[in-house]
């Protein structure tokens, strides 16, 4: 099985069902299993900041889905949930990105492993540190924690909760 971490996030609409009905779609998915779901986040748009706030969310699971595949994946269940892309880094129903897939680095026309921005974005790093905070990013020699803390401003904790059915149950 493999381990990968993946970000969901969503502005438009009923954020946090989005959120749910992603995980809900990777669950029911034969390949996958959602191992760990963090706590729901609040946070400030990036990039085009003329758009709602964001709730966002990182995701543990494991796969037994190559990483374009899983890739793949995360594309269907945002088409499903009417994603469209029409500005960049602009307002969506749901957004999944895969930060991490076991300890592989891999840079494809479709596909960079781990998250080419990332460490950039505390959206991604507060909650991932959540999961899993001694885990050592590559390319860096600081904790996920550390890096973290250096990207709290604009993050929120919306919502904490405790695993996996604690979020999908949660009422809001």
């Amino acid at each position: 099985m493999n381990v990968a971490y993946l970000s969901i996030g969503s502005n438009i609409g009923e954020r946090l069902d989005y959120l749910k009905q992603s995980v809900g779609m990777l669950m029911g998915s034969k390949d996958i299993q959602v191992s760990s779901v963090s706590s729901v986040y609040e946070t400030d748009p990036v990039g085009y900041v003329d758009q709602a706030a964001f709730l966002n969310i990182v995701v543990e699971l494991k796969t037994l889905l190559a990483p374009h595949d899983l890739l793949k994946k995360c594309n269907e269940i945002e088409d499903e949930l009417g994603r469209t892309r029409k500005i960049r880094w602009g307002p969506r129903t749901v957004d999944l990105d895969i930060l991490l897939y076991n300890e592989e680095n891999m840079k494809t026309e479709q596909l960079i492993i781990p998250h080419p921005r990332m460490k950039e974005r505390g959206f991604v790093l507060i909650p991932l540190a959540e999961l899993n905070p001694d885990l050592v990013l590559p390319d860096s020699k600081l904790s996920l924690s550390e890096l973290a803390y250096a990207q709290k401003e604009g993050v929120h904790l919306w919502k904490k909760l405790d695993g996996v059915d604690a979020f999908v149950h949660f009422e809001g």
